[in-house]
């Protein structure tokens, strides 16, 4: 995510604590929130997929996900 839109988001809380927002704001604010924390998940989920366990014989295995 950009700098740019987790900037606005801090914007939107600071003013959100101080005066309050408008309709339109609440909405942008619901937006940029939704698309910064599907981010994180994403880049989560991709951290995990590149993590292996190597076993003392030396071989390597990637974490199964439980179903």
């Amino acid at each position: 995510m950009e700098q740019k839109k987790i900037d606005r988001i801090n914007e939107l809380a600071k003013k959100q604590k101080s005066e309050g927002l408008s309709e339109e704001e609440k909405k942008e604010q619901f937006e940029l929130r939704r698309e910064y924390i599907e981010a994180y998940k994403k880049s989560l989920i991709e951290q995990l997929d590149n993590i292996r366990f190597v076993e003392p014989d030396g071989s390597q295995h990637k974490i199964i996900p439980k179903s």
